[in-house]
């Protein structure tokens, strides 16, 4: 699955989230309710539905699904992270690392979601994503966590509409 040689990244813990040199948090209103969401963030096939570099994801390990968990997910380009579940708390908050990448990928990077139940039928979701980075880039964070957030806030914006659509989830 994906291209290129696969590279060891640095098995951070949550603590990332604040230590990160890169860093961005990007907040979304979805119209269902925050079991709707999570069960829609829990269907591997979705991702690809809202996260546009996103190719594929397969869950690598059996259900029930959980801290622990890996999968490996396939990006444009051939970039292709895999991950494990540090958080796991159904259906409020998960977070992930990169435990490898393909070269190229960053060297730390954790993401993390908070669902929020706002009551009638809505919710809110925070999504943090936190990275250090190599080459070029990593010496310039602020203009990477720009790009960041804005791409991340529009695919916030897909994720409310796909979750507003009403899909059938694949795992149904």
């Amino acid at each position: 699955m994906g291209k290129g040689e696969i590279v060891e990244c640095e098995r951070v813990d949550l603590g990332f989230l604040s230590d990160a040199p890169i860093k961005v948090t990007v907040n979304q209103v979805v119209a269902c309710t925050g079991q709707r969401l999570w069960d829609i963030l829990a269907d591997g096939e979705s991702w690809t539905r809202w996260v546009k570099p996103i190719v594929g994801v397969e869950w690598t390990s059996p259900k029930p699904l959980g801290i622990g968990t890996t999968r490996t997910v396939t990006m444009v380009g051939g970039l292709v992270g895999y991950e494990e579940y540090l958080a796991w708390d159904a259906p409020r908050h998960f977070a992930f690392r990169f435990n490898q990448t393909t070269k190229g990928g960053p060297e730390a990077f954790v993401e993390e979601y908070r669902i929020y139940d706002l009551g009638n039928g809505s919710c809110k979701v925070s999504w943090t994503m936190a990275m250090r980075i190599g080459g070029p880039s990593a010496r310039m964070p602020g203009v990477v966590a720009a790009g960041m957030k804005k791409a991340n806030a529009s695919f916030l914006k897909k994720l409310a509409s796909y979750a507003a659509s009403n899909p059938v989830l694949a795992d149904d």
